[in-house]
């Protein structure tokens, strides 16, 4: 199961287009190899000037001489390619691969013409495409640098390190049209052929029509629509998460949280003032204790901190050291006041208390 992860995530997913080029160019090498036709008849060269064959500017890009040949060219194409296809559409990655692959084949018709008849070399195979796929792709990304196996190196100099790997490694490839394919490439890049360009409602039109709705009928193959929505659809399709899938974080309802059990009755060694104000009033007594504290000289004015209903004994006690005196007799202007801020004032004795309601 791992193992099968590993291999989807790391394996280049095959579309519809690369399909198309994979199954023309194996079936055009068993006719080649049952009826033993020579590379003459499809491969291109100056011939197509010379002897008037234009076939081979179509048919030289599905031709491989060994088995070999077409399996390395099959794996460059599937892996240097199918980012452009998903990136234009099937039906223009197909019209691309004609538009490329004849521009590419004629111009080397061309060069090989002006060459001298010992130097002619054949040119086929599915590299020369797949390197102008390359110079296409960099003159459209913003990316100024690629990784290519862990070694960064700019985007604009890939086509010319894959032209290195595939000259050195694949039989049959000519450096001259390698570098001529990437030099298409980069012209088509830059708008040269925009006059040849098919447009994206004229790709949507040929996107319903038989051949490529066989394709899209087609299982285990993703078929790239030609509109841009329907393309983005294809290849980001919307994450519809299972229910439970992710963690959800449960909050409890409100009234079932009672702050005022939790609030602190003291803070900083005073009381709280949501306590204080929410606190019951002390119950009234008829014949209360008042408690005077006066500061200053025994016969001054002395504020009065009296909690309850003060109504006949009344107690003055004095902070500056004249002495402690007790009132007998208390008079109360408001027998049942209830005072916030009182003053006492001290006259031989008699305390009078008057209480602010």
């Amino acid at each position: 199961m791992i193992l099968q992860t590993v291999l989807k995530d790391v394996a280049p997913e095959l579309t519809s287009g690369i399909l198309a080029v994979v199954f023309l160019s194996c079936t055009l090498f068993v006719i080649t190899t049952y009826f033993s036709l020579t590379q003459a008849v499809f491969s291109v060269g100056a011939s197509v000037f010379e002897n008037g064959h234009v076939h081979k500017l179509f048919t030289f890009p599905f031709y491989h001489k060994t088995f070999a040949q077409l399996l390395l060219n099959i794996a460059v194409l599937v892996l240097l390619c199918g980012s452009l296809e998903k990136g234009v559409g099937t039906v223009r990655f197909l019209f691309l691969f004609l538009l490329l692959s004849t521009s590419t084949g004629l111009c080397y018709a061309f060069l090989d013409l002006l060459q001298s008849d010992t130097t002619q070399s054949h040119v086929q195979g599915l590299v020369p495409i797949a390197l102008a796929f390359v110079a296409v792709t960099t003159m459209h990304t913003r990316m100024a640098k690629g990784f290519l196996f862990g070694v960064s190196v700019p985007t604009m100099a890939l086509p010319w390190v894959f032209l290195i790997i595939a000259t050195v490694l694949i039989p049959h490839s000519v450096l001259p049209c390698n570098i001529i394919a990437i030099l298409v490439g980069w012209m088509y890049g830059k708008g040269w052929f925009s006059f040849l360009d098919m447009s994206e409602a004229r790709a949507c039109v040929l996107d319903k029509m038989t051949p490529f709705r066989l394709l899209k009928s087609i299982r285990g193959v993703v078929y790239v629509p030609a509109s841009t929505d329907e393309r983005r659809k294809t290849l980001l399709p919307q994450i519809n998460p299972t229910p439970g899938s992710y963690p959800v974080q449960a909050y409890a309802p409100v009234s079932s949280i009672s702050t005022t059990e939790h609030t602190p009755k003291m803070y900083e060694g005073w009381p709280n003032s949501v306590n204080a104000l929410s606190s019951p009033v002390p119950p009234l007594a008829p014949h209360g204790h008042g408690s005077a504290h006066s500061f200053g000289p025994g016969h001054g004015h002395s504020p009065e901190h009296s909690f309850g209903h003060s109504c006949s004994h009344g107690h003055g006690h004095s902070h500056d050291g004249h002495g402690h005196s007790h009132d007998g007799h208390g008079h109360s202007h408001d027998g049942h006041g209830h005072s916030h801020d009182g003053h006492s004032h001290g006259h031989d004795g008699h305390g009078h208390s008057h209480d602010q309601l």
